[in-house]
């Protein structure tokens, strides 16, 4: 990370060098990092992508102290009701059914790909990411924000403590419960809720996920095994109608962090 202070700033991308420096750091966290994989990943350019970039906006953290062409430090993408009808469905249909929120006529933001360089992690840059995705969520009237966060590996049984912790206790109500779509769907109630170990559990649950639960978000009915991803995928939907007042000021407003 360079030795200056970092010289932030949060914006949409505006062009194809924009989308390429967003494509080079989701190559480094979900590839490099991460293990992940997919038909479009461009191993030679060091480049994550896949045919939903062409839809999804992608919000994009600057540090205009970083070398340029390295400035891109953090990305979400976001697909509006709009961009996802020039898709022709929203990116986690793939692995979701998504109807309870499709017929409930609210104003619906796809979030994903969220990723920051591994220099970046745990200090303002998310918080500066997070309040402007606040802006987005009220400029546009947003009413619910979804979409796939993941744990790493592909190992349910593994994972059988955190993924029962947030079946039991973070379930989404009917009106909200999406649904994990075969083949890759998988049980998430594996562990009886008198048998958690809610602290061991909760260390597993990747902090990005944490933070979604504090503002009151829920998940979904069933996890997704993504082999080609080596992710473990969940659904996170949040009402902001439902979320928690005091925490929504301060996750949103950057005073939180994921």
């Amino acid at each position: 990370m360079s030795r200056e202070a970092p010289q932030f700033h949060v914006r949409l991308a505006t062009s194809e060098a924009d989308l390429r420096a967003a494509q080079r750091l989701r190559y480094e966290v979900f590839v490099a990092e991460l293990g992940g994989t997919g038909p479009m990943v461009d191993h030679e350019a060091r480049l994550e992508r896949d045919h939903f970039d062409n839809y999804f906006e992608h919000l994009i953290l600057m540090d205009a102290a970083r070398p340029e062409g390295a400035q891109v430090v953090g990305v979400y993408r976001l697909l509006d009701e709009a961009g996802a009808r020039a898709a022709g469905q929203f990116y986690s249909e793939d692995e979701y059914d998504l109807s309870p929120l499709r017929d409930s006529g609210r104003r619906l933001l796809e979030l994903g790909r969220s990723c920051l360089h591994r220099d970046y992690r745990g200090g303002a840059g998310m918080h500066l990411m997070w309040s402007a995705l606040a802006d987005q969520v009220t400029e546009r009237g947003i009413e619910i924000m979804f979409g796939v966060a993941s744990f790493h590996g592909i190992d349910v049984q593994a994972l059988a403590q955190p993924l029962s912790l947030l079946h039991h206790r973070h379930l989404a109500p009917p009106d909200l419960r999406v649904r994990a779509r075969p083949p890759g769907a998988a049980d998430m109630a594996l562990v009886p809720e008198d048998q958690l170990d809610r602290k061991a559990a909760m260390m597993q649950v990747p902090s990005l996920i944490k933070a979604y639960l504090r503002l009151g978000g829920c998940v979904g009915q069933g996890a997704y095994v993504d082999h080609a991803f080596n992710t473990t995928d969940i659904c996170l939907v949040l009402d902001a109608a439902r979320m928690n007042g005091a925490r929504r000021d301060m996750y949103l407003r950057g005073g939180g962090g994921v």
